[in-house]
């Protein structure tokens, strides 16, 4: 449980108008795919064939061999991976690192069981998306069991570390973070769901450390893990049992159906908060006391603020709670550019969340567009204003806010930013 004095420490879970109980997560109404809107969710044979692998039951020193390319023009060659380790474990299936025998090259490979009767959600997703804070998939394939299983295996880039382990050594060291590692986290974290949220329009529906990686020499950081994502469609229904419950939104707990993106804005604050003090803000022990963290923190939720987290949720009798004074959360010599954005993302009313571009724009990250900002070993920063279509249609302001002047004087006019300017943004 976070050690904060937040006020009064046996805050009993409200015993009437509590979270409505969930189950675990069924279908949703579009049957495992990229959304509702058409198309053959069947995986066909054609799919399948010309990329099978039997006898794949082991996975540590196993080899598997299969064939890519073949499509516009392309010749069809057969690359082989040598699985070298287990990465990652769930209900999903496995993550494993493996190395290509014929590249020597690094990859990561999930091993999903694959229902013959569907395509897969993540696939699909994983297609339509290209950009620096966002895992990159290579390729996949499938693969059979001797009991003629199928397996998906999706083939991505490999980044060693993961945001939950970083944080984990400082801890160990009993020490924080130091604070240019939690603005370019966390500046990374944001510059990924924008563009998720706004190109390919995806909800990831799971951030959290686990699911964020990062390179420890470059200090880039991509979102990973988009088996709970899905493009979200307005009016249409989807579970609320759904992220990690640290950092699942106060929606969810109320068991809203027709949520947004806004979802992710909260979890990337509870990421945020964590990096800053080294341990989750909301350590809920089960679903009424995750509700009970968050209160202790934002005070009990007026009806306006439930109402705007589920219209359906009636039960209104909470215990009231004041909420906890910000600046009293962390500790004392926490900037107060860090507790504002927290406190901008952390917000009961999904609408009240700032976007994702409007993180990216908070002064918290103002020294990471200072022309001399570098890493703490001298080292250049990774890539961070390099922004793809995310930026098309938003305010010449806020673009402005974005870009650096002196990324602006070196680039020229949207030159290499693969989106056209609004008419009036300077430059």
């Amino acid at each position: 449980m976070a050690s904060m004095p937040l006020g009064p420490q046996h805050v009993q879970p409200p015993q009437v108008g509590a979270p409505p109980q969930q189950q675990p997560p069924q279908a949703e109404n579009d049957p495992m795919n990229v959304d509702s809107r058409g198309g053959s969710q069947m995986v066909t044979e054609k799919e399948m064939s010309a990329t099978v692998v039997e006898g794949n039951d082991a996975v540590t020193g196993h080899i598997i061999s299969t064939t890519i390319g073949g499509k516009n023009g392309e010749p069809k060659r057969t690359i082989s991976y040598m699985a070298e380790r287990v990465v990652g474990t769930g209900s999903f299936g496995i993550v494993f690192q493996a190395r290509c025998l014929e590249t020597g090259e690094a990859v990561a490979i999930k091993k999903v069981l694959q229902d013959r009767r569907y395509k897969n959600r993540e696939l699909q997703l994983m297609r339509l998306m290209d950009h620096p804070n966002v895992i990159s998939l290579k390729h996949c394939f499938f693969s059979t069991t001797s009991r003629d299983e199928l397996f998906l295996n999706l083939v991505m880039e490999y980044v060693p570390e993961t945001m939950y382990r970083v944080i984990k050594h400082y801890t160990s060291m009993n020490q924080r973070m130091p604070l240019i590692y939690v603005k370019l986290y966390t500046y990374q974290i944001f510059r990924g769901l924008a563009y998720i949220h706004t190109v390919p329009g995806v909800c990831h529906r799971d951030v959290k450390p686990q699911n964020l990686l990062v390179d420890p020499l470059t200090h880039q950081v991509k979102l990973c893990d988009f088996g709970s994502a899905k493009v979200l469609v307005k009016g249409e229904s989807n579970i609320s049992y759904i992220c990690s419950r640290y950092y699942r939104a106060p929606e969810l707990i109320f068991g809203a159906t027709e949520y947004t993106t806004s979802i992710d804005i909260w979890s990337a604050g509870c990421v945020l908060a964590e990096l800053l003090l080294g341990q989750p803000l909301f350590p809920g022990e089960n679903q009424v006391d995750q509700l009970v963290e968050i209160i202790k923190v934002l005070g009990t939720p007026t009806r306006e603020e439930i109402r705007c987290m589920n219209p359906n949720y009636t039960d209104f009798r909470f215990p009231q709670i004041k909420a906890h004074p910000w600046h009293k959360v962390f500790h004392k010599r926490m900037p107060p550019e860090a507790i504002d954005l927290a406190s901008r993302l952390l917000q009961y009313s999904p609408s009240l969340r700032c976007s994702a571009l409007e993180a990216l724009s908070h002064s918290f990250f103002d020294e990471l567009r200072e022309p001399n900002a570098r890493l703490p070993n001298g080292r250049p920063l990774p890539p961070l204003f390099n922004f793809k279509q995310e930026l098309a249609g938003a305010p010449p302001e806020l673009i402005n806010r974005l870009i650096p002047e002196h990324i602006r004087r070196q680039t020229g006019v949207g030159l290499g930013l693969g989106f056209p300017y609004p008419a009036g943004t300077q430059m």
